[in-house]
C-alpha cells in the first residue's frame, strides 16, 4: 500500500468516526454509514486504487440504497464492483435497518442504475480499471444514507440547517484533505449537488483545479435516460478532462 492510499484510508476512517455523534430528526428515521459496516470493501478500494496523484477526481453526493449502501463503494452497483473493479468482501449490516432497504452486500439482488451507467462508461472508455485509476478516482462527498419511514431517500441538501451544518463542516474538512492529498487538475461533480460542494471547497483548497459538472446518471432524470453516457462523454471532452 502506498503512502497516498494509506492517508486516504485515514481520511475516510476519521470522517466516518466524526459523523458518529450527529443526530437527525424526523422525517429521517434511519441512517446508514457504509464506511462502518462495509469498511472492508471501502478499504480494499482505496488500498488498490487510491495510489498516487489523481489528475481527475469524480465526486458523488452520498450513498444510494442499492449502491454504496450495499458495497461500500461510491456508485457501487454490485455487478460493477465485483466484475469490473474486482472487489468483493463480506459486508455487515447497519445497526438499525429499514425493512424495505435491507443490506445484503454482494448478495443484493438489485442493481443500481446510476452505478451501472457511471462505471459502465469508464469500463467502455478505459477497458481496465487500472487504466482508469491511473489518474482518476471516484469518491462521495457524504458517506451517510438518510431514509424516511417510507424508505424514501432524504438527500443531504434536504436536511434542516441545524442538522446540515455540522454534517457539512465534517464533509467539507474531509474533502479539503482529499484535494490536498490527490492534487487533481480537474474535479468533476456528478450532479448539481456535488458540483456545488466542489465549487465551494476547491477555492479554499491548496489546489488549482477546474470544477466540471456532469449530468447525474440517475434513472429519475429524463435526460439521463436519453443517453447519459454520450452526454457525459461530450461534457468531459469539451471541458478537457478527456481527450478525443
Amino acid at each position: 500500500m502506498t503512502e497516498t492510499a494509506d492517508r486516504a484510508l485515514s481520511i475516510a476512517s476519521l470522517l466516518s468516526k466524526s459523523l458518529g455523534d450527529l443526530s437527525f430528526a424526523s422525517p429521517v428515521e434511519y441512517v446508514y454509514n457504509p464506511l462502518e459496516y462495509a469498511w472492508d470493501v471501502h478499504a480494499a478500494y482505496l488500498q488498490r486504487y487510491a495510489a498516487g496523484r489523481k489528475r481527475v477526481l469524480f465526486l458523488g453526493m452520498n450513498p444510494g440504497p442499492w449502491g454504496m449502501s450495499q458495497t461500500g463503494i461510491p456508485f457501487g452497483d454490485v455487478s460493477s464492483v465485483r466484475d469490473w473493479l474486482g472487489l468483493e468482501r463480506s459486508v455487515a449490516k447497519p445497526a438499525v435497518e429499514h425493512p424495505k432497504r435491507p443490506v445484503s452486500g454482494f448478495r443484493c439482488p438489485r442493481g443500481e442504475v446510476s452505478g451501472r451507467r457511471l462505471w459502465g462508461l469508464f469500463a467502455e472508455r478505459f477497458v481496465s480499471p487500472e487504466r482508469f485509476f491511473n489518474d482518476s478516482l471516484v469518491l462521495n462527498y457524504c458517506p451517510l444514507l438518510f431514509l424516511e419511514e417510507s424508505g424514501r431517500n432524504r438527500t443531504p441538501d434536504k436536511l434542516p440547517a441545524v442538522e446540515r451544518q455540522p454534517l457539512t463542516e465534517r464533509c467539507d474538512a474531509a474533502l479539503l484533505e482529499y484535494l490536498a492529498l490527490f492534487r487533481p487538475s480537474y474535479t468533476v461533480g456528478v450532479g448539481a449537488y456535488a458540483e456545488r460542494c466542489l465549487s465551494r471547497i476547491v477555492p479554499r483548497s491548496e489546489v488549482d483545479a477546474t470544477v466540471v459538472r456532469v449530468l447525474h446518471p440517475s434513472p429519475a432524470s429524463p435526460r439521463a435516460n436519453r443517453g447519459w453516457a454520450e452526454e457525459a462523454t461530450s461534457t468531459l471532452l469539451r471541458a478537457g478532462v478527456w481527450s478525443a
